[in-house]
């Protein structure tokens, strides 16, 4: 007899991209040959020397111990000029930075260091599915706010406070936002540090995207006294194209980074110390690796907007990150149904809007995650099943 699974996953599912990458495996056995341009893992790799850093270290015998549950000094290090150069934001790198193993990690620790059964979170609608995930894991309920492209992708804060505060005890933010590629303004950033602090509410702001396409990176720490209300979770994933590497950091006021740690130290034992090395010298790379790494991407953008004007979308090209976000022509119900059409008669997946929340069901996301031409391969397969 098996057992009964905990109440604690209850209402939720198997994450979207693992159910849908699956089937799209069993297409490929029957030869359909199908190119994704759906989940956003960087397929260029990390820089040689990063690659160089990790084979020297792990080549020595020293190396391969349990480390720290606060991560190598040399990484903390790494992380904190990082955030001084890149974010113009002064972290404590003994007590403010926490690397993580993926800020994925970090958003469930979060969430299971502060949520209690009865409290809520505000979550955004469209927004990454692991807010929601991790809110319900820890017993707490979710609160989803929509965001809208008539107001910018941002919350209305009027709207927030008039429905009642007093049970939310956590309010996630991500700007550059997923999946809608909206960059925040310093203002924005402003109000929204004073409307947690107004509401005592901790803002959690997970910031992967911020150098992707984007000339001017932000950081919400950087408004004067945000370690009050705030925590951000950033990472090497997209910056770094190490995706694979689960490379992540968690920074904020020291109480904070004690609190998490609190939890964070019963689920893992550190990561391998060749790793946090490598990633410490990529934190180092300077403004010529992001220009590269932009130029790719930039020129992908362009192929992926000939893509949806062919599907008949439109979208903004004011966004950034390693996404374009796009609305659904008329005709179809909702992005299910223009990703399905796509997928069985084109033979190329892109990401239906509404896995990231019911504001997202008029939209479809498409990655940059692929060589250029099999975006062109893309456009061809479409034009030829697709278009009349």
């Amino acid at each position: 007899m098996s057992p009964a699974l905990s109440s604690r996953l209850s209402g939720i599912g198997e994450y979207y991209f693992s159910q849908k990458l699956r089937e799209i495996d069993e297409l490929n056995k029957q030869g359909k040959n199908i190119i994704s341009l759906g989940i956003g893992s960087p397929d260029l790799p990390p820089h040689a020397d990063v690659v160089k850093t990790l084979t020297e270290e792990a080549a020595k015998p020293n190396t391969h111990a349990y480390q720290s549950y606060k991560g190598s000094p040399v990484l903390r290090k790494a992380m904190s000029e990082w955030y001084k150069t890149w974010y113009r934001t002064e972290l404590d790198p003994d007590t403010e930075i926490l690397p993580l193993i993926g800020s994925k990690e970090g958003i469930v620790h979060i969430c299971m260091t502060y949520l209690n059964e009865g409290d809520e979170v505000l979550v955004p609608n469209p927004g990454y599915p692991t807010y929601t995930s991790a809110v319900k894991l820890a017993g707490a309920n979710v609160r989803a706010y929509t965001l809208s492209a008539d107001h910018n992708w941002q919350p209305d804060f009027n709207s927030l406070a008039a429905a009642g505060l007093k049970k939310v005890k956590l309010m996630f933010v991500n700007y550059p936002h997923m999946p809608t590629g909206q960059l925040p303004s310093k203002k924005f950033f402003e109000q929204l540090v004073a409307f947690a602090r107004a509401n005592n509410i901790l803002l959690v702001h997970d910031n992967p995207y911020s150098f992707i396409l984007n000339d001017s990176p932000m950081s919400l720490l950087e408004v004067p006294g945000a370690k009050e209300v705030v925590l951000e979770l950033n990472s090497l994933s997209k910056s770094h194209n190490m995706a694979g590497w689960r490379v992540g950091m968690l920074c904020g006021a020291k109480e904070r980074i004690n609190e998490v740690l609190r939890f964070k130290s019963n689920m893992d034992s550190g990561m391998f110390l060749p790793l946090q090395l490598a990633a410490a010298k990529a934190l180092s790379l300077g403004k010529d690796w992001f220009d590269a790494v932009n130029a790719v991407y930039r020129q992908r953008r362009e192929k992926v907007f000939s893509l949806l004007d062919t599907l008949g979308c439109t979208y903004s090209k004011e966004q950034v990150g390693m996404f374009v976000w796009a609305k659904i022509p008329a005709g179809y119900k909702d992005g299910y149904a223009l990703s399905d059409e796509v997928l069985y008669n084109a033979n190329v997946f892109i990401t239906p809007g509404g896995i990231f929340g019911d504001a997202g069901n008029g939209y479809v996301r498409v990655s940059l995650c692929c060589a250029e031409e099999k975006i062109d391969q893309s456009i061809q397969r479409i034009k030829a099943c697709l278009v009349k």
